[in-house]
């Protein structure tokens, strides 16, 4: 075989992922290194997938994409065998009020973290231990990942996936997916679902059926997170004339 044909069998047995050829030579023909192992080449080649837009990346095969129907609300339930890789496009915490995600975006804004039920000021790791006590860091200085920076997401999720299709479909997580937060995934990170329940056209996510890949887009990722607290801070405000043209009362 190739080097191509190797690395598209290699991702694809490991990850469950099959790359499209055109996308895969393309990569191999702008790379700048030479003579360098199959192995390293191939972990090289799998992080740029991870980090690419599955609709450009990968085969489009009938049984790793999602039914055209799949957001029909109409059909009870039905399971999806797959493997189906699919990639996030959005994400929200609907375990959390909408005001508590506003105040743990401005708590990190301002450099705090919570830590129990205690607010502590976190530093950058190149102010000086003198500077550190003077700000009542003390010796938590560079210590920025302590614990919950952001007073960390509980869940559970609500997600929009989207296949190499183009398919999009919401998912909400059933059960904790280990890694499955605010704080820690990215716009564009990879989930490879084998299994999955469809419900009155939703995907009903837990650890057995949805492995995540991690990755991330960035050019999806940073406008997102950057223009996140304004989308929430749209949505109270959207809620509160609601509830007071339904004579309801406005509370936080």
């Amino acid at each position: 075989m190739s080097s191509a044909d190797q690395i598209i069998v290699q991702i694809q047995s490991s990850k469950g992922l099959c790359v499209s050829p055109a996308w895969l030579n393309n990569f191999l023909s702008s790379s700048t290194q030479r003579n360098i192992p199959a192995s390293a080449l191939t972990k090289t080649a799998l992080f740029r997938v991870l980090a690419s837009d599955f609709r450009e990346s990968l085969s489009k095969n009938p049984t790793s994409v999602l039914p055209d129907d799949v957001y029909n609300p109409h059909i009870c339930e039905r399971r999806l065998q797959g493997p189906i890789p699919v990639q996030i496009v959005d994400i929200e915490d609907i375990g959390s009020s909408l005001w508590s995600q506003v105040e743990a975006i401005e708590r990190v804004e301002r450099g705090e973290s919570i830590r129990g039920r205690e607010i502590v000021r976190t530093i950058n790791v190149g102010e000086d231990a003198e500077a550190a006590e003077n700000n009542g860091t003390g010796a938590t200085q560079g210590a920025t990942g302590n614990t919950n920076s952001s007073g960390t997401s509980g869940g559970p999720h609500r997600l929009i996936l989207q296949d190499s299709a183009g398919t999009k479909v919401v998912a909400i997580e059933m059960q904790r997916i280990e890694g499955l937060t605010l704080e820690k995934i990215s716009i564009g990170a990879k989930f490879l679902l084998r299994g999955v329940t469809a419900a009155r056209g939703m995907l009903l996510l837990d650890p057995g059926c949805a492995t995540l890949l991690g990755g991330k887009i960035e050019a999806l990722d940073k406008p997102w997170k950057d223009g996140r607290k304004a989308r929430l801070l749209e949505k109270i405000s959207a809620m509160e004339a609601e509830g007071t043209s339904n004579g309801g009362v406005r509370s936080r």
